[in-house]
């Protein structure tokens, strides 16, 4: 699978890089094309999201599958929650702005009936003052978009006259919010464009990555769109997919344009510059694309579809990414030639000299993935890449480390230690509407319900028992049996009245805690009730909130096997390419290192409330239950890119001179700024998201920024060259053999 000079890789990409430089007007045809197929399908057909949570084997799948069965589960359903701030809801001059209102909101198109206020359903507070109306759909909730949420809510109009403030609850202010604001997006973008003008120094070279990244992000973006019509795809899908298409798309072209420009400086013809970065770095891309896809389908292992859909969905933007970035890219760069350096900002640098000992050739080779070349070291043209020529602050950086790797081992162990100490108390949860933002729709519908029925109006338990044999009537002892141990267990406020299948077999009642969905007594009163111990009955509890109590528990038993999986696919695709088991085993463990320190970050902020305020948020929020394994997944293989870089650099220079210290300086001080350019490009783009209403893009968009951040400063400016300094030539030990740049050379231990 090793991909330097002169492998299958090696040469395919090579070819495929003088395919796009010779028909570069074909190539961005094909893509325009595409291009316009999705975006105007995703257009025309809507990007239909589903955030219905569905988990086979479990309990409170059990529970829906019976309500299914028997025709009891019920269609979609949406809620406009109406509250008064004087007098009562039922009050006469209401009730008939109220019928109106129900008059008008059935008349809409997808409604098929709304079900008005009762205090004996319980749909009308004590103090008459709030209550909801149920609006029954014929449309599964992915297919409830924000127009038809908006003109149900619109036609709840006249109770503004009457005093009635209306606002969307449940499945509708889901809707209402969708596609709303852009500007994590615009922020991201922003902050790219301003380091790559700084890192390349003209504006055509900056604009290159973005257009890239821009043109493939809304290809994969709707392509995932479309697939809400076919699968249930929930709504934080598409916006992770952004998030990791925008970051990884720039950075991907970012390393391309880099070994591009350099190449240009020496003089190369631009179509022979196309075909060698794409050879060279564009094998660098192939790889670390791969192993986000790898990382991302070891979520199969978890058994949780939300995990596997989000898995497949972001594993596509990458997959979208890498392609453009080793085909659309190339075609662009052919177009513009030397035209790559136009209209720059600052004057160029002249090409430094090669170190001593360092190959000399037209392109790197020797190395398993050539993305950066360590011959020079430099961009010769004002890019990324501190030159090799000229002290960097890399380069002192690198001394300094190797000089005394002990001290900056244990300081970087240190600092990570610090930042990775809270995650010891990480809680898994759920987040629900009361912790978004104030003022938001759901907030605001949440808020008011809780203020007038309770918290756990809002996290309703759905009872559901089978019997055998089945029961005659309500006045079955089991029937009242279970009301009466259902509303009696500690924890629970009320029940609603008791429902029996025709068939008798299945009876169902809704139970409404005391406290929050999100609040861990109400996990443990979902436990409880179903060990409720009925005589011929088998208690089931299912709901959106038992779901996700068993999904936490799910995810914490499965998340060992996740973790097993993502590291041993990692570690052997890092042999294959390295041919260095301790160098495999060593990139593994630093990028566990990493991924701790976003955990724990993410527990002090969200779950302890340091500093939360400035996400955004009112105050503490549980940690979502499946996120953490989805950022491990992520992290991992986003985490391997930078490493990558790095060690094929470090290997450059190990061959090269036989001297693990004097590699592993140059492989920091020549991949050192470009690692850092790229890092800072996707710490601002994923940091962005924190400006999203949702709390759960909030958590991904810190956690994620936050392990880069590290990953692309601490654990490899300091812990991965003091770690290789102190284990010297055995970095590069086989098993079976000595080492053959051992045997060929004869240079230090060290």
């Amino acid at each position: 699978m090793r991909v330097d000079d002169g492998s299958p890789v090696h040469r395919m990409l090579g070819g495929l890089g003088r395919f796009c430089a010779r028909r570069p007007r074909t190539v961005l045809a094909a893509w325009l094309l595409l291009a316009v197929a999705l975006v105007g399908a995703a257009a025309v057909l809507g990007r239909p999201v589903d955030n219905d949570v569905a988990l086979p084997g479990s309990d409170a799948q059990q529970a829906r599958d019976l309500l299914d069965r028997t025709g009891s589960g019920g269609g979609t359903g949406g809620q406009l929650v109406l509250r008064v701030d004087d007098g009562r809801l039922d009050d006469p001059a209401r009730r008939d702005a109220l019928a109106r209102v129900i008059h008008e909101v059935a008349d809409v198109r997808h409604v098929t009936g709304v079900d008005g206020l009762s205090a004996a359903a319980g749909t009308l507070s004590p103090d008459g003052r709030t209550g909801w109306l149920t609006v029954r759909l014929d449309v599964s909730p992915r297919q409830v978009d924000r127009a038809l949420a908006r003109a149900i809510t619109d036609a709840a109009a006249p109770a503004g006259a009457a005093g009635i403030e209306v606002t969307p609850g449940g499945v509708l202010a889901s809707a209402a919010e969708r596609g709303g604001s852009r500007d994590s997006e615009l922020v991201g973008l922003a902050v790219a464009a301003l380091v790559l003008l700084l890192a390349f120094g003209g504006l055509v070279a900056a604009a290159v990555p973005l257009v890239t990244a821009l043109f493939t992000l809304a290809c994969a973006v709707s392509a995932v769109g479309l697939a809400g019509h076919l699968v249930a795809v929930p709504s934080v899908a598409g916006t992770l997919a952004t998030m990791v298409g925008l970051g990884v798309g720039i950075d991907y072209a970012l390393f391309l344009v880099t070994r591009h420009r350099r190449l240009l400086a020496e003089g190369v013809p631009p179509a022979e510059a196309v075909a060698r970065s794409v050879a060279g770095s564009g094998s660098a891309v192939v790889f670390a694309g791969g192993t986000v896809v790898v990382a991302l389908g070891g979520l199969a292992v978890a058994g949780v579809p939300i995990l596997g859909t989000l898995g497949w969905t972001t594993g596509l933007v990458v997959v979208v990414a890498v392609a453009g970035a080793v085909t659309l890219l190339p075609a662009l760069l052919a177009l513009l030639g030397h035209r790559i350096d136009r209209l720059r900002i600052r004057r160029r640098r002249p090409a430094p000299p090669p170190p001593t000992g360092a190959r000399t050739g037209g392109d790197p080779g020797g190395g398993p993935v050539a993305g950066t070349d360590s011959r020079t070291g430099g961009d010769p043209g004002g890019g990324p890449v501190a030159g090799a020529g000229r002290t960097t602050g890399w380069a002192r950086q690198a001394d300094r480390v190797t000089r005394r790797p002990w001290r900056w081992a244990l300081l970087a162990l240190l600092l990570l230690g610090v930042l990775a100490a809270p995650a010891l108390d990480l809680r898994l949860g759920q987040v629900d509407a009361g912790d978004e933002p104030v003022g938001t729709a759901g907030r605001t519908s949440y808020d008011r319900l809780a203020a007038g029925f309770g918290p756990g109006v809002n996290g309703p338990l759905t009872v559901v028992a089978e019997l055998t044999p089945p029961a005659g009537s309500g006045a079955d002892p089991r029937v009242t049996g279970l009301t009466a141990r259902v509303a009696g267990t500690a924890g629970v406020a009320r029940v609603s009245p008791v429902r029996l299948a025709d068939d008798g077999r299945t009876v169902a009642l809704t139970a409404y805690p005391r406290t929050a969905p999100s609040d861990p007594a109400t996990a443990a009163l979902v436990r409880t009730l179903r060990t409720a111990d009925v005589p011929g009955a088998a208690v089931h509890v299912g709901g959106a909130t038992a779901t996700r109590v068993d999904l936490a528990d799910r995810v914490g038993a499965r998340m060992p096997w996740v973790i097993a999986v993502v590291v041993g696919l990692s570690t052997v695709l890092l042999y294959a390419a390295f041919r260095a088991p301790v160098v495999a085993v060593k990139a593994a463990v630093m990028n566990l290192v990493s991924i701790g320190a976003a955990y724990g970050v993410l527990t002090a902020v969200f779950a302890w409330g340091w500093g939360v305020g400035l996400t955004g948020l009112s105050g503490p929020v549980p940690v979502e239950s499946y996120l953490p394994m989805m950022l491990f997944a992520l992290l991992f293989g986003l985490s391997m890119d930078y490493e990558v870089f790095l060690l094929t650099a470090v290997q450059e220079s190990w061959r090269a001179t036989g001297d693990n210290r004097v590699a592993v300086r140059a492989g920091l001080a020549g991949t050192g700024r470009v690692i850092t350019s790229a890092a800072l490009i996707m710490v601002t783009v994923f940091a962005g998201f924190v400006l999203q209403d949702d709390p759960v893009i909030k958590m991904f968009g810190l956690g994620m920024a936050v392990a880069v951040a590290v990953d692309a400063t601490v654990v490899r400016g300091l812990l991965v060259p003091a770690t290789m300094a102190l284990l010297g030539r055995a970095n590069w030990w086989r098993p079976g053999r000595r080492s053959r740049v051992g045997e060929r050379l004869a240079g230090p231990s060290s």
